[in-house]
């Protein structure tokens, strides 16, 4: 592995590096390449609660289980009129944390972690698996990673590493050990599109556009990713302190896990660090 980016550690002589100011207890964050770490600081093998992380962790095994056939995306699921594509891009019209249908399915963008439950119970039906045991088998052991795990809520209950996760960007960066280029494509492109709506700490969003359950960075402002970022950029952070991005423009990702909860620390910090990781990179 090559030594740390100067963007993510800085010298020893320096005012405290972005990485240093993030107020946790443990902190680890990684440039990823389609072909692993490209430079990291902290302990790649720490396990951190990953809250929303979590989503996209349980939408790539829905993916998987969309590729062998056992599940359709367009197939009834959720609210009356819904679908498993639905579920996935926030879109079924479900509330944030029950069973309380806020609009019709395709008309707003409604972050949902009920819909994610919902999401699983069906995954659970139709692989006849827990959801925790189809993504252990099928996407954590194919992908190495031996320090993820699936102990609560499909919405937020995943924890996992660095190391674990960089593995996991590799893949959406350049597809092939788990899943195919073209579902990787559709789940990156914008479901039910101009949809506006709430994204949970950063406001109204009008447009909001989600694949599936990947956020899409599109021109959203205020956002959590780099200002530099392309639209492109796919993602998702979550309120433990946890994100993780992938800008296939570029080629490059970054996965970022600390231990201080989410707050207007995160919302100034993590675009700043974002931009000076992509800066560094571009240097090279």
């Amino acid at each position: 592995m090559e030594e740390p980016a100067a963007a993510i550690t800085g010298e020893p002589t320096e005012e405290p590096t972005l990485v240093e100011r993030w107020p946790a207890a443990n902190v680890c964050v990684a440039a990823v390449g389609a072909g692993g770490i490209l430079s990291s600081t902290g302990d790649l093998d720490h396990r951190f609660a990953l809250a929303s992380v979590t989503k996209p962790l349980v939408a790539t095994a829905t993916l998987l289980a969309y590729e062998e056939g056992a599940i359709d995306l367009d197939a009834a699921c959720g609210p009356p009129g819904s679908t498993v594509r639905h579920l996935l891009a926030h879109a079924s019209g479900l509330g944030p944390d029950d069973d309380t249908i806020l609009a019709a399915p395709g008309k707003r963008r409604i972050y949902s972690n009920r819909g994610f439950e919902v999401l699983a119970e069906h995954l659970a039906a139709a692989t006849g698996f827990s959801t925790a045991e189809y993504l252990a088998e099928g996407v954590f052991a194919p992908l190495g990673m031996t320090s993820s795990s699936l102990d609560g809520s499909p919405a937020s209950g995943a924890t996992s590493t660095v190391r674990d996760l960089a593995s996991w960007a590799s893949e959406l960066l350049a597809p092939g050990r788990l899943l195919h280029e073209s579902t990787i494509a559709e789940a990156t492109t914008e479901q039910f599109a101009g949809l506006a709506g709430v994204l949970p700490g950063f406001g109204r969003q009008d447009p909001n556009p989600w694949g599936l359950g990947f956020e899409i960075r599109g021109v959203k402002y205020p956002h959590w990713t780099a200002v530099q970022n392309s639209p492109a950029t796919f993602g998702h952070f979550g309120q433990s302190g946890t994100f993780v991005w992938v800008d296939p423009v570029c080629g490059l990702a970054v996965v970022a896990l600390g231990d201080a909860a989410f707050g207007d620390w995160a919302v100034e910090l993590w675009p700043a660090l974002g931009d000076a990781i992509l800066t560094e990179h571009r240097s090279r």
